[in-house]
């Protein structure tokens, strides 16, 4: 016996609505929770660690299969980079102490400035979450890269989700364990902290390989090349200006400091 859909008024024969994909009416009971959980996060073949397992397995050919269309399994990438990212930022805060770590190690380093202390601090600490909003422009460097290789620049997006996505999960299983264990080592911390990043050429060919099996490796290679030396380049810009600032912040004392704050 049919059932009329309570989003579209659709006949609703079977599990789900043919018009809009809404499911049969069911009440919301302890069952109804317990299999929201169950299929939405903890079911292995799909949702969340359905993701998770597939993109530590396979980075490139786990996007490459969402991007081809098989969807429906998997956890939304864009969304999932914001919980892993979420979950990483509250491992480096709650667990690791890194803000305070990072800001020791800078100050130790006799920066120039409060100003480039508290800068490289923050982008330390702030990490995971910094990635993730600089996603676009990831995207637009791959995108560049690979331009002639037929994705556009929103698939680029979901690709960079993706190595984002799995960086973020090797750095919450074997990078902060690490960490932790040398958490009282102000300069070894910050050593794992840069060796970390090291891991990002290899991670970045292995997923381009994947994702373009029909590719030679010597192409690819050169291609991640480029992506890097356009992130560097960005990253030296970036450092650049925020010099500048720090410069001119160090420079303005007292009653010239609030001329300029005026001013702004």
């Amino acid at each position: 016996m049919s059932e009329t859909c309570l989003n579209c008024n659709n006949p609703v024969i079977e599990n789900f609505c043919s018009n809009c994909g809404q499911k049969k009416y069911k009440r919301i009971d302890k069952k109804y929770i317990w299999d929201e959980i169950q299929y939405t996060v903890f079911h292995t073949n799909k949702g969340l660690l359905f993701s998770v397992k597939n993109i530590l397995k396979n980075p490139g050919k786990t996007a490459k299969e969402f991007i081809d269309g098989n969807r429906v399994n998997h956890y939304k990438p864009i969304l999932l980079v914001f919980v892993l990212s979420g979950i990483a930022t509250l491992v480096s805060f709650k667990v690791l102490n890194l803000k305070e770590m990072m800001s020791d190690y800078f100050s130790q380093q006799h920066m120039n400035s409060n100003f480039m202390n508290d800068l490289m601090s923050f982008l330390s600490s702030y990490n995971s979450f910094l990635m993730v909003f600089l996603i676009p422009l990831f995207a637009l460097t791959t995108k560049i890269a690979f331009r002639k290789w037929g994705h556009n620049y929103y698939e680029h997006i979901v690709m960079n989700a993706y190595i984002l996505s799995f960086y973020t999960l090797v750095s919450i299983i074997v990078v902060y364990p690490i960490m932790f264990f040398f958490r009282h080592s102000t300069s070894t911390f910050f050593n794992i902290t840069q060796f970390s990043l090291l891991l990002v050429p290899i991670i970045l060919v292995w997923f381009f390989r994947e994702f373009y099996k029909d590719k030679p490796l010597k192409s690819i290679i050169i291609k991640v090349l480029g992506v890097l030396g356009l992130a560097i380049l960005g990253y030296i810009i970036f450092l650049v200006i925020g010099g500048l600032i720090g410069l001119g912040m160090t420079m303005l004392k007292g009653p010239e400091a609030l001329e300029y704050f005026k001013m702004k």
